[in-house]
C-alpha cells in the first residue's frame, strides 16, 4: 500500500531574531521565539499565539535539529499544543545564508518535521490519532510549514 498525504494547514509565523545560547559540546544552540502568525487550512484554522519558541541544535555537519513548540488557538476557540521537531539542511554556501538570516530558495533546502498534537477538546481529538509531515521553508523573519496527515 502506497502512503497518501492529506493536506490539513499551513502554519505561517513571524520569528524574533535568533538567541544565540552558543556551542556546546553537540553543536551551536540557538532559540527563535515565535511571535505569532496563522494557521490556515481545509481541516484547521487558528492563530498562532505568541510564546512559543524554535529550540535549534545547529550540528558540526551543518545540519539543524529543530524543536518547536507553540500554541494555536483554533477557530473555535479549542486550544491545541504543538511540538514540532524536524531537520533542515542545504549545500553549505546555502545553510550559511539561513544562518545569517539571508533568504534562500526553498528548493534548495531540505526542511522537514513532524509534528504532534495535544488538545483538550473533543472535536480535534482526531489530532492525537495520526502522524503528520510538515514541508517547511524558511525565510529571513518568518517560517511556513505546510502540514499533512500520514
Amino acid at each position: 500500500m502506497e502512503p497518501s498525504f492529506d493536506f490539513i494547514g499551513q502554519v505561517d509565523v513571524a520569528v524574533a531574531p535568533p538567541q544565540m545560547v552558543g556551542a556546546g559540546p553537540t553543536g551551536e544552540r540557538r532559540v527563535i521565539p515565535i511571535l505569532g502568525g496563522t494557521l490556515s487550512g481545509p481541516r484547521l484554522s487558528g492563530t498562532v499565539l505568541p510564546g512559543g519558541a524554535d529550540y535549534q541544535l545547529i550540528r558540526a555537519d551543518g545540519v539543524a535539529e529543530i524543536e518547536a513548540r507553540y500554541t494555536i488557538q483554533l477557530a473555535d476557540g479549542a486550544l491545541l499544543y504543538v511540538v514540532n521537531r524536524g531537520l533542515r539542511t542545504a549545500a553549505p554556501e546555502d545553510m550559511a545564508k539561513l544562518l545569517r538570516g539571508e533568504r534562500v530558495p526553498p528548493e534548495r533546502v531540505y526542511f522537514r518535521t513532524v509534528p504532534v498534537f495535544e488538545t483538550a477538546a473533543p472535536a480535534h481529538a482526531w489530532l492525537m490519532r495520526s502522524l503528520f509531515l510538515g514541508f517547511g521553508e524558511r525565510q529571513p523573519d518568518s517560517v511556513r510549514v505546510r502540514i499533512f496527515a500520514v
